[in-house]
């Protein structure tokens, strides 16, 4: 798998990507996750024309996964990493966020951070396995209390949900 920047003509690629990756979610009874539709066109588009937007591609040069990321609170968070399960259990995940450490220290932040569903396995136990730890109430930031607000509004709460920081 090369990481590489992702192109406009990709995008739909992406979307495609997130629905078959969420599809694993209607396996373990939330289907409103496998339902959920990805980000619009526009808004990826946001996240290629800031730089933050990347996929794993396969040796024909085929977007296999994604990965977007914003910026909060002097970290980068990640926002949203979907991989095809064609290619999933193979390291391009892990690869993906290890990309995005790699970008993080080159901008000289501290840390990546993300939320996430604390009893799916592909979510936060996954998450702990790629170096990321568990944050309280206490050690949110501003932004990262936002994003949970927002999350909550829209119904994710519903399954139990977290936030995660990777120190680099």
């Amino acid at each position: 798998m090369r990481i590489r920047a992702v192109r406009l003509d990709e995008l739909p690629l992406l979307q495609d990507i997130e629905r078959a990756a969420g599809q694993c979610f209607r396996d373990i009874g939330m289907p409103e996750i496998a339902d959920d539709e990805p980000p619009p066109l526009g808004e990826l588009a946001r996240y290629h024309h800031a730089g933050l937007a990347w996929v794993a591609a396969s040796d024909t040069d085929t977007p296999v996964a994604y990965l977007i990321a914003d910026r909060v609170d002097g970290n980068l968070h990640v926002e949203q990493v979907s991989v095809h399960p064609d290619s999933a259990r193979r390291g391009v995940g892990r690869s993906l966020l290890d990309h995005l450490a790699a970008h993080a220290r080159s901008e000289g932040a501290p840390a990546l951070t993300l939320t996430t569903f604390t009893e799916v396995p592909w979510n936060a136990p996954y998450y702990a396995r790629c170096g990321f730890q568990l944050m309280d109430a206490g050690e949110l930031t501003p932004g990262l209390r936002k994003i949970r607000e927002h999350e909550a509004a829209h119904g994710l709460d519903r399954w139990p949900r977290t936030c995660m920081r990777r120190a680099l």
